[in-house]
């Protein structure tokens, strides 16, 4: 269904009917919305909280640790780690056994990329993009000191601010690089790499691939073995709703795993952790990838939201983020491009995930009033981008249209300027 003019695209009965039409409009309430006059437009940096993760985290309380107690380990606790991981493949386009569930992302990240440095023995440069999360960044600057000062990280600049710098990577990936590492999705505009087109390139130069799926697992189709990936690692407090500071998750393709050494070798990953011998040994397959114990509770509380993803299906999740994005981008024209916003993410639905940035240059003050006066929740990142995430299961039309209205009220209305220029510690 499409506006036949810019008037109905704030017309409540014209979003009223795509929610109507909407097929995965159940979903919705799978989830805890205690609050129906607020407006959620960050579940791309944490997901709502699945209903059913409440009852099976009482469950893990109540009768798992409380009355099973030691027991749990031998009744489903050790191995809580991979069958969840197979779970996540599922939605990134990997095989059981290649998906495991471990740490954080910046620690699963630390581990893969020494890994694949010390697979590439004589070639010195990883290469990235100054799109990628900027922490992904920092572990590769601590591992280039960490490894003797051997290593150099080339950081290729996009030309826009918003899409990957394609050009700029063909020029940098040579027969010297051992590792090239990107975020699939971009975090601050949604730019989203055509991934086995930029694997391919780095494996004509002799290079190996490692992908940050953040803001892609979850909302963007991926597709790790069709792209012939090695590696990547994820979060899953975003699109998967797993809880806050939820543990992150770790693909090694298949045919890699035995030629890769785990970094930190701890002793999940020993062959025969309970034998407790003195010297290391690596299991076989994808657990010589994980390191510490397990932290089962918050492991446990990411099920559920995958169980709903899978359910929904990444085909229709997909279909509905790009009718949403399509439908927030032409309201953006119409209604917030005359009030000095401007679009900060890609226009082609191909290449963009699902959250919709848009600069203005009062964005962090319009930001705060959005969130203290207007009952609309998105985040803020510098320098000027105000970050609206898509999250399919349980983002309506409606809610999209309501946004757009009041975001044109706090700036035609000025309400901005109460709000002072000093940024909070979290945005």
């Amino acid at each position: 269904m499409k506006p036949t003019s810019n008037k109905y695209l704030l017309d409540p009965q014209y979003a009223q009917a795509l929610d109507a039409e909407d097929r995965l409009a159940r979903f919705r309430q799978e989830f805890v919305i205690d609050d129906p006059g607020l407006i959620y437009l960050d579940g791309n940096s944490l997901g709502r909280l699945p209903r059913r993760s409440r009852v099976l985290i009482q469950d893990y309380v109540d009768r798992q640790w409380g009355q099973r107690l030691i027991r749990g380990w031998g009744e489903g606790w050790l191995e809580l780690a991979q069958h969840i991981g197979d779970k996540i493949a599922g939605l990134v386009g990997a095989q059981p056994g290649e998906v495991v569930v471990a740490e954080s992302t910046s620690t699963n990240l630390f581990k893969l990329a020494v890994a694949a440095l010390k697979a590439r023995p004589g070639r010195s440069k990883i290469v990235t993009d100054d799109l990628n999360f900027p922490s992904d960044l920092y572990i590769f600057q601590g591992i280039v000191e960490l490894l003797g000062g051997g290593h150099r990280l080339e950081i290729v600049s996009s030309p826009d601010g918003i899409h990957g710098p394609l050009e700029g990577l063909a020029a940098a990936i040579d027969d010297d690089t051992a590792l090239v590492s990107l975020s699939h999705t971009a975090f601050k505009s949604a730019y989203t790499y055509d991934m086995a087109a930029v694997t391919a390139l780095a494996h004509r130069a002799g290079a190996l691939t490692l992908w940050d799926l953040s803001h892609s697992a979850g909302a963007v189709p991926v597709d790790l073995n069709g792209a012939n990936a090695d590696l990547a690692v994820g979060c899953s407090y975003k699109y998967l709703n797993g809880g806050p500071g939820a543990p992150a998750f770790l693909y090694v393709r298949r045919d890699l795993q035995a030629s890769l050494r785990n970094p930190i070798s701890g002793w999940y990953s020993q062959a025969a952790p309970f034998d407790f011998g003195l010297e290391y040994q690596p299991a076989a397959g994808l657990r010589r990838m994980l390191t510490g114990t397990p932290p089962v509770l918050a492991l446990a509380a990411i099920e559920p939201g995958i169980d709903l993803l899978l359910a929904a299906g990444m085909d229709h999740l997909r279909a509905k983020s790009v009718q949403q994005s399509e439908y927030l981008i032409a309201l953006v024209d119409a209604v917030l491009q005359p009030l000095g916003f401007q679009l900060n993410s890609p226009r082609d639905a191909a290449r963009r995930g699902s959250h919709i940035s848009i600069g203005h240059p009062e964005g962090w003050r319009i930001n705060r009033a959005l969130i203290e006066q207007q009952q609309v929740l998105p985040d803020f990142r510098a320098p000027d981008n105000i970050r609206l995430g898509i999250t399919p299961l349980y983002t309506t039309f409606d809610e999209i249209r309501q946004a757009v209205q009041r975001l044109r009220a706090v700036v035609e209305e000025r309400r901005y300027e109460q709000y002072s220029l000093e940024r909070s510690a979290v945005t």
